[in-house]
């Protein structure tokens, strides 16, 4: 869901003011950006930008740093996040199924966001319930034991 201009006016200025309360201590950038995604839920252009005229390096070394650590997305993310594990003991168990029929359901590939931004779908590797093979994890519910078939019922009862 965009944000308003008031609301990112709002997020823009408090980010201005954790990067100003960090800009003087050791390694400043990794807490600002996971400060800026919080904020605005992911690392745009603008955002990066921002980061780097306000620390005074180039928007390539928060680029970097972006590109390299999963944990950071250039892209908006969905309300909702599908993360299907394609880890060793997943995939053996049939994931890749799982992939498909979610890929068919939401109309979109894995790394995507659909249209109206209520899901986005993403591969993973090991998520640790190897014992729960295949495994759907959908907004830090987990889902073991699934069949391409249960994966329309978890979508739906979201």
């Amino acid at each position: 869901m965009a944000l308003t201009k008031e609301e990112l006016r709002q997020k823009t200025e408090e980010l201005k003011a954790y990067i100003a309360e960090h800009k003087g201590t050791k390694g400043p950038l990794m807490p600002i950006m996971q400060k800026a995604q919080d904020l605005f839920g992911y690392l745009s252009l603008e955002t990066q930008q921002l980061i780097a005229a306000e620390l005074d390096i180039p928007v390539t070394e928060v680029y970097g740093v972006a590109t390299f650590y999963a944990q950071f997305s250039l892209e908006p993310k969905g309300e909702n996040i599908v993360s299907i594990c394609t880890g060793t003991a997943c995939y053996v168990k049939g994931a890749q199924s799982l992939v498909d029929e979610a890929e068919k359901l939401l109309g979109i590939r894995c790394g995507q966001t659909t249209p109206d931004g209520k899901f986005t779908l993403q591969g993973t590797r090991c998520l640790g319930c190897c014992g729960l093979a295949p495994v759907m994890v959908v907004n830090e519910e987990v889902h073991g034991r699934i069949t391409a078939k249960d994966v329309k019922a978890i979508l739906e009862s979201v």
